[in-house]
């Protein structure tokens, strides 16, 4: 059984106000790991379906860069949001980067985009049908 996915991020409170306001993800946990010298936080969506999100803060990491996105090894995180444009509208108006507007990959299929959380992690958004 997949149980949870982790990404590292820059600053905690910028990546869980991001998750829980545009994803809508609810914040299960948050604690140090003082072995690590590290913050954790576990997300989920509010019906508890669907495995978590651990986002992880080391604090002595200084560097922080995304790679390049054809260099990048790990590829994207998905959610189901919704009503695609008001989410859209909504991270537009909050500078978020979105990397490619509403698509869909065939006339009857899901309307989906992709979008880039605080640290440059790229999220694809999926609205079904």
């Amino acid at each position: 059984m997949f149980i949870h996915a982790s990404i590292r991020t820059s600053n905690m409170e910028k990546s869980i106000d991001f998750y829980t306001r545009f994803l809508e993800l609810k914040l299960l946990s948050r604690r140090e790991i003082p072995r690590n010298n590290a913050e954790i936080a576990f997300l989920q969506d509010p019906n508890a379906k669907g495995a978590t999100l651990e986002l992880t803060f080391y604090c002595t990491q200084k560097k922080f860069v995304q790679a390049e996105y054809a260099d990048r090894l790990f590829d994207h995180l998905a959610f189901e949001v919704k009503d695609m444009q008001k989410t859209i509208a909504a991270m537009r108006k909050e500078n978020v980067t979105i990397t490619d507007e509403p698509f869909r990959l065939s006339p009857a299929g899901s309307l989906i985009a992709f979008v880039e959380d605080p640290d440059g992690t790229l999220i694809e958004l999926i609205e079904r049908k």
